[in-house]
């Protein structure tokens, strides 16, 4: 059995949800995700418990990247001392598809939704990027569900 849901992203978790692959064409970004957890408020979830699944595909439709950022950071010493400080870096356009193909493997640490705005914050090894895009609708589809 498949589920789909239309709209409905405040109804998962993606915290912690790893990157298994990226999809961006001319009209949808596609994240292909595992490890995402179902809120008992999603209409497809009949236990009425947080649920988890993977295999899940998150469709941004008519998607378009408005800001690719890596986030700066600050480095301390054991006391607390401030040792370094990185600015936040913006991703060129022109390098969109190299950055996206890197964040492959890692996991979201937060998607939100704000009218037909999307911030995707990932989380890699060493730094998180911040992703934010423009989408008419996002579609959530997956095959099964799984107890916590």
């Amino acid at each position: 059995m498949k589920f789909t849901t239309e709209n409905e992203l405040q109804n998962f978790d993606f915290k912690d949800a790893y990157i298994s692959d990226i999809r961006f064409s001319l009209d949808n970004f596609m994240l292909y995700l595992d490890n995402v957890k179902i809120l008992p408020s999603n209409s497809t979830n009949r236990d009425i418990r947080t649920m988890r699944t993977n295999n899940l595909i998150l469709t941004l439709e008519k998607a378009t990247i408005t800001s690719f950022i890596n986030e700066g950071y600050k480095v301390y010493n054991a006391d607390g001392k401030l040792l370094k400080t990185v600015n936040d870096s913006p991703i060129p356009e022109e390098n969109y598809k190299q950055a996206v193909n890197e964040l492959i493997s890692c996991t979201i640490n937060n998607i939100e939704q704000t009218d037909d705005k999307y911030t995707i914050s990932i989380d890699t090894e060493d730094h998180t990027y911040l992703l934010t895009l423009t989408s008419q609708r996002n579609l959530e589809d997956w095959n099964k569900y799984f107890n916590l």
